[in-house]
């Protein structure tokens, strides 16, 4: 399954649609706006949430998380030395980890679990200027999930880059 984001930095109070690669609307990302932390919510065409995505207050290195109904779902931070190319490590709730890792200001990063590709993000494929893909490459991967993972990934790359 593949799915188009039409790049934009996400600040608060953004909202945009990630269509599949039809172009039919498949997802919303909902940006809060006057919130104290940064937060979106991941909605299906008729409205429903998916998926909430927050930064978490008061955590030593920036940390976003993802939850499902209210539940902790999985938690998104850098991991520590990555000196080639951005890392993220996504801890599920249910002790899973994923990794995240390759140029993700430049939209070009893979998400994979135990060395198994779920997920490619990129512009190579596409023609469009500033838009990416979300390749899920497994059948049984979540792709709510997996989108919100690259929403995060983004989010904290370009949050570090402007602290810099």
């Amino acid at each position: 399954m593949r799915f188009l984001v039409y790049d934009r930095l996400l600040g608060f109070g953004d909202d945009y649609w990630i269509e599949d690669d039809n172009g039919n609307k498949v997802y919303l990302v909902d940006g809060k706006a006057m919130r104290l932390r940064d937060t979106w919510e991941l909605k299906d065409v008729q409205g429903r949430v998916l998926v909430d995505i927050h930064q978490k207050m008061f955590a030593l290195r920036d940390t976003m998380v993802i939850e499902r109904g209210g539940d902790p779902l999985a938690r998104i931070k850098r991991k520590r030395l990555s000196l080639l190319r951005n890392h993220y490590r996504v801890s599920l709730a249910d002790g899973t980890e994923l990794d995240v890792s390759g140029k993700i200001l430049d939209r070009e990063f893979a998400i994979e679990y135990d060395g198994e590709l779920l997920a490619v993000v990129s512009r190579r494929w596409l023609t469009l200027r500033d838009t990416y893909g979300v390749d899920v490459v497994r059948d049984d991967a979540d792709p709510a999930l997996l989108i919100a993972l690259t929403v995060c990934v983004i989010h904290l790359a370009e949050k570090e880059r402007e602290d810099e």
